[in-house]
């Protein structure tokens, strides 16, 4: 158990030191990489904002790493969760209709009118970084995750939930996005939600949970693979950059695919041994070689692939146990431009499929996260300055979401699920979604190092590549 300390501020219970790969996230983000952000559009009237309220109290009295805050020590330069034996009411940020016009106005003033409510305010809030100073954190810590409710119209609302990425991988969000959705149900007179019990949520990082043996490796080995790591990060062909200037933010673009394409697509994958984060890679990778010039030369690219670490682990934890355990593998692909889509998409898989059986997820976690911080602190040690470490970041699983019935029934227009990548991170982060059987992907990149045109015409021809692959 944490040991036991008294906080201001309602906190008397537990602090817990952050493990590397979360103290490393609190680096990143501070760098503007992992502000995650959860945005819901509703038919609903924005005036219910007690309803709201009492659903995040119940879930934070069901997760106890929500009601923690992050705390900064200025000494060690090394943050913890102050975690708290109640929940607390979360405060809301409300904008009313006319405030939300004016921000709308002012967000699609940047020369993009046609992108939606739903997406401005998403970009908005990436880019809200309550956490970009640790040095000015109180004393008693700053919030974890915070909520705002947007109000279009007397009847419709955009609300959003932003996190410290450190609390809220992408398993994460997506069961937060279904017990939301539940107790909005319970709350309009559905079945009432079984509560969830979460004993010891939030005491132990990723690296307290690898399975003995699993995460070991020489040091002859680590030097090796640091400096493979170090040397191969420099040979990597990135996105042609159009700004390393100016300050930089995160935006997105947006694509989707029909169902019965998707349902072609993840059928191909099927019947070939691979899952879709391999046709992602590989589209992109083949987009990606589109942009440079037409000689027979191999270009070389990182693809990042992240995988949810929870089952494996020692003990596994469940889907429902909140905080962040994913990790991550980087491979290296030379693509020449003119490989077959699912053949390259076969290598992208295949060999990141041999380092997860080898066990590189756990055993290079500490290299990538002691690389990943040595780029934040020195950013001259990547291209122009740039900060990117891949050209992609893909997941191993996409979120399936077959909960329409349950979306129509509370009023869920849409919704869009990512996280910030404009600190340190790939030029195109992708979050893939199959929903309702459709494929739903929000590419995230940092601005203005990339632009929105350049990165529309890169992720159209992703979508063209895969839509050609089915037939």
């Amino acid at each position: 158990m944490p040991d036991a300390g008294q906080v201001s501020d309602g906190f008397s219970d537990r602090r817990r030191e952050l493990g590397n790969t979360e103290q490393n996230w609190c680096r990143a983000v501070s760098s503007g990489t992992g502000v995650t952000v959860l945005a819901l559009q509703m038919a609903k009237s924005p005036s219910e904002t007690s309803v709201l309220s009492d659903i995040l109290l119940k879930i934070q009295k069901s997760h106890p790493i929500l009601r923690s805050k992050l705390h900064y020590c200025r000494n060690s330069k090394n943050f913890s969760f102050l975690i708290a034996s109640a929940p607390r009411q979360v405060r809301l940020e409300v904008h009313d209709a006319r405030a939300t016009a004016e921000i709308l106005r002012n967000l699609s003033a940047g020369g993009f009118p046609s992108l939606s409510p739903l997406q401005l305010i998403l970009e908005k809030e990436l880019n809200a970084n309550n956490w970009s100073d640790p040095g000015d954190f109180p004393s008693d810590g700053v919030e974890v995750f915070y909520a705002s409710v947007y109000a279009l119209s007397d009847a419709r609302a955009v609300v959003v939930l932003r996190f410290h990425t450190s609390v809220c991988d992408r398993t994460t969000a997506e069961e937060l996005l279904m017990e939301l959705m539940e107790l909005v149900e319970e709350k309009e007179g559905g079945a009432a939600k079984k509560e969830i019990e979460n004993e010891g949520e939030g005491e132990k990082g990723i690296e307290s949970l690898i399975p003995n043996g699993m995460g070991k490796k020489t040091l002859w080995s680590h030097g090796m693979d640091m400096l493979g790591y170090s040397l191969n990060s420099f040979r990597l062909t990135n996105l042609k950059f159009k700004n390393t200037k100016s300050a930089r933010r995160s935006e997105v673009v947006r694509f989707q695919i029909n169902a019965r394409c998707t349902a072609s697509i993840l059928a191909i994958c099927k019947s070939k041994g691979i899952k879709l984060c391999g046709a992602l890679a590989a589209a992109a990778l083949l987009a990606a070689r589109s942009t440079k010039s037409q000689s027979s030369d191999k270009k070389k690219y990182g693809v990042v692939t992240l995988t949810d670490c929870r089952s494996i682990l020692d003990p596994p934890l469940p889907a429902h146990h909140f905080g962040f355990y994913h990790s991550a593998i980087l491979n290296i692909h030379s693509v020449k431009g003119t490989e077959n889509l699912w053949d390259l998409a076969k290598i992208c898989y295949s060999v990141f499929e041999e380092y997860k059986k080898c066990n590189r997820h756990f055993s290079d976690m500490a290299d990538l996260n002691f690389l990943m911080s040595k780029a934040v602190d020195n950013p001259s040690l990547t291209a122009s300055s740039s900060l990117r470490s891949a050209l992609i970041s893909v997941f191993e699983d996409p979120v399936i979401d077959n909960s329409k019935k349950m979306q129509q029934k509370i009023g869920v227009e849409d919704y869009i699920g990512c996280a910030s990548a404009h600190g340190i991170g790939p030029s195109i982060g992708m979050f893939d979604t199959v929903r309702n059987g459709e494929l739903d992907c929000a590419c995230v990149y940092p601005a203005p190092l990339h632009s929105r045109d350049q990165i529309t015409e890169l992720v159209d021809r992703v979508k063209r590549l895969l839509i050609d692959g089915c037939f």
